[in-house]
């Protein structure tokens, strides 16, 4: 597609051009599968609990999502008169625009991804790392105690977790020897008994795989420690005074924030693009398929724990944090990369 617009356009403004469209096929599909997911979540849930779910707007109640949408664009936007404007507006488009962001090195299928760079992993790491920015700036810009404690209460709970998360990818990365996500995906081809596809059948890798889906929840404040929202306790925690667009750039940022980490797991764990097994006929299935159905297999884990495990406290919230899973993927660490030296894996990498 770029030497396409080059040829036409000029090689500085084709780039331009092609890249913008690039863009756009990513973050429109994405956006209107965001909108859909929290349909699918509310199904699952109302399934799971012997209830109907959306049932009224459109068939199935399938374009309650938008109907959703629609309302929350008409609503009036309302700032509290002891807020930070400034800061209090500009917290929800980081959060947004941060979850956006992240999509650009998500390699969809081998060649369609945006960004194909080699420390694409790390990309993921920093941004993902800089969504509490939002967060925080929201719960102190609103000038009540409810956002405050919500937002102290985000910061503590996705630093915990970041750390964890950190050190189950330098598992990964350690049997990829690469960062970057592409690298990672071949390096699960025929990984077990050299036919089956994903680390996640790989022993070793499989506890890693449970660590980083239960870290996941928690850095996406999704049930059961959702408690920066704790109705209970906070109200809606960091986003109570929030109304309108505003509050729908944190609904959006949340869930596109869930939807990447279904992807991160589909890519990291359960080989990405790559069909399930070495088998020819499952190559006739494009990769673009395959991810997104793995993808849809993690976010279903996502609802069902949702819909079925109460909240925890926040003192058990950190204490499953550091005193469970720190240790051991530190650990585990340790027992990877010592297992692959003994094995000789690095011998051919060196240099």
């Amino acid at each position: 597609m770029t030497e396409f617009f080059q040829s036409y356009l000029g090689a500085g403004f084709g780039y331009v051009v092609a890249h913008l469209i690039l863009i756009l096929l990513i973050a429109l599909p994405v956006m209107a599968v965001m909108a859909l997911s929290t349909y699918f979540d509310r199904k699952i849930w109302a399934m799971m609990q012997l209830r109907r779910g959306p049932n009224v707007v459109g068939p199935f109640g399938v374009l309650q999502p938008f109907a959703d949408g629609i309302k929350l664009f008409l609503k009036e936007t309302i700032i509290p008169t002891g807020a930070n404007k400034g800061v209090f507006l500009i917290a929800p488009m980081i959060s947004f625009v941060l979850a956006l962001v992240a999509w650009a090195v998500i390699p969809f299928s081998a060649e369609w991804v945006l960004a194909d760079i080699n420390v694409g992993l790390l990309f993921l790491f920093a941004v993902s790392s800089m969504g509490v920015y939002g967060i925080i700036m929201s719960g102190w810009a609103s000038n009540s105690k409810y956002p405050f404690l919500g937002g102290l209460r985000s910061a503590a709970q996705m630093v915990s977790y970041e750390v964890s998360i950190g050190f189950v990818i330098v598992c990964v990365v350690l049997y990829a020897s690469s960062f970057n996500l592409n690298d990672i995906i071949e390096s699960q081809r025929g990984n077990v008994f050299g036919f089956v596809n994903g680390n996640v059948f790989n022993p070793l890798l499989f506890p890693m795989f449970v660590i980083f889906v239960i870290s996941a929840l928690a850095e996406t404040n999704r049930p059961p420690f959702d408690l920066p929202e704790a109705e209970a306790e906070l109200v809606a925690g960091y986003q109570v005074e929030y109304s309108s667009m505003a509050f729908a750039l944190f609904f959006l940022g949340e869930y596109m924030n869930i939807l990447l980490m279904c992807m991160l797991t589909a890519v990291l764990f359960l080989g990405g693009w790559l069909p399930p097994a070495e088998w020819a006929p499952l190559y006739h299935v494009p990769g673009l398929v395959w991810i997104f159905l793995k993808a849809c297999f993690v976010f279903f884990i996502f609802a069902w724990v949702k819909a079925t495990v109460p909240r925890y406290r926040y003192d058990q919230l950190m204490r499953l944090g550091w005193k469970v899973f720190l240790p051991l993927s530190l650990f585990w660490v340790v027992l990877v990369s010592g297992w692959l030296v003994f094995t000789g894996h690095f011998s051919g990498t060196a240099g």
